[in-house]
């Protein structure tokens, strides 16, 4: 679901609060020395319509969000193989919905593709049923990893890998890339959170 980056895991932690909630933070610097030739063409790209485009990835959240009352943002990622879009998943229940958001108009700019949690693959429905057992919202995330990283995001989503479940959020910060990692606090069955 949420598309695999080809960046460096963790450079430094640190705690921040948010909305009551405490999520571990780490965040690795992704430069030149980091990527070849092609990858910091495409990274020169990408930054260069971030900088252009009207709609902030936080506000294409909400406008997913609202396309289906009460689903929850599982993914988002701004492509550039055309004009800039969103292409961002929500769930709810045992259904998700894939749609693009135009980056610059807030606009749904293709048709919406509905599935069911059951056909996706299996690392894809452990991602989707890992959202339910965190109270952190991609939301949420998102807005802590703009601060830590000083920048404005590009992707995010939820990622299970090594029995542990993280936000990954992409930010970009001046000419650089950032991956943020965020380990939300786990929603225990009494709906008391484990910190």
């Amino acid at each position: 679901m949420f598309k695999k980056r080809l960046f460096a895991i963790i450079v430094w932690f640190a705690t921040l609060s948010a909305t009551g909630a405490i999520a571990d933070v780490a965040h690795t610097t992704l430069d030149a020395a980091n990527r070849g030739a092609a990858e910091e063409a495409v990274t020169r790209r990408l930054l260069d319509q971030l900088r252009s485009i009207k709609i902030p990835l936080s506000q294409a959240v909400v406008i997913a969000e609202h396309l289906h009352d009460g689903s929850r943002t599982a993914d988002i990622s701004l492509e550039i193989s055309g004009p800039p879009v969103y292409r961002v998943r929500t769930v709810k229940n045992e259904r998700i919905w894939e749609n693009v958001i135009d980056a610059n108009t807030g606009s749904v700019t293709e048709k919406e593709i509905s599935s069911s949690l059951r056909e996706l693959d299996h690392e894809d429905q452990g991602n989707i049923i890992a959202l339910k057992s965190v109270e952190l919202e991609l939301s949420d995330a998102v807005r802590i990893a703009e601060k830590a990283a000083e920048g404005s995001a590009l992707a995010g989503g939820l990622k299970k890998q090594d029995g542990k479940t993280n936000f990954v959020v992409i930010i970009a910060n001046g000419d650089r890339l950032k991956e943020v990692v965020l380990e939300p606090p786990k929603v225990e069955r009494q709906g008391s959170v484990r910190r």
